[in-house]
């Protein structure tokens, strides 16, 4: 599986870096596709949100017995694991390809960084929703903003964060 994930995802790294040359001179190539595919992973979350709020929940509020979710946050329930998955493998295979922690390591760190943009979620579609009785799905988009800067920052300076060792040259000094 792992070899299908790196092969499609140079595919896909590739396709990023032909429509690079314009934006050298402004950003960098990671930061292009980290807005590439961080975009792409976006607006799949905006559109799948859109999807499952109107036809699967269907604007109803969730009993549980134990709480009831309001329709907003059921949806941003079921979603959730989708998009984490799908953004995890963008990042890990297109945008943070030189990072060389284990990818269990970086699945950890990444739900880290996940949960803590969820909780943002939460509150932000709380305040928007429910206090400021905005609709929904806007309200999504402009919290995803937030969200997109914090992720950024995360991911390149904890979850793929490079070190200056191998994996092997550590394991090596461990040793000694």
């Amino acid at each position: 599986m792992r070899k299908i994930f790196t092969k499609t995802g140079y595919r896909i790294q590739g396709i990023i870096d032909f429509t690079y040359p314009p934006f050298r001179k402004f950003i960098s190539p990671q930061l292009y596709r980290y807005g590439i595919c961080g975009g792409a992973n976006v607006v799949f979350d905006w559109v799948l949100y859109f999807f499952v709020y109107n036809f699967v929940i269907q604007y109803r509020d969730i009993d549980l017995r134990i709480v009831t979710l309001s329709p907003h946050i059921a949806t941003l329930i079921l979603i959730f694991p989708v998009i984490t998955f799908s953004g995890f493998l963008l990042q890990k295979y297109v945008t943070f390809t030189a990072s060389n922690r284990r990818g269990s390591i970086q699945l950890a760190r990444y739900l880290m960084i996940v949960l803590i943009n969820l909780l943002i979620n939460y509150a932000g579609l709380k305040v928007f929703v429910d206090g400021f009785a905005f609709y929904p799905t806007p309200s999504k988009m402009i919290i995803t903003l937030i969200t997109v800067v914090c992720s950024y920052i995360g991911q390149k300076k904890f979850t793929f964060k490079t070190s200056s060792t191998s994996p092997n040259e550590i394991s090596d000094n461990e040793k000694r």
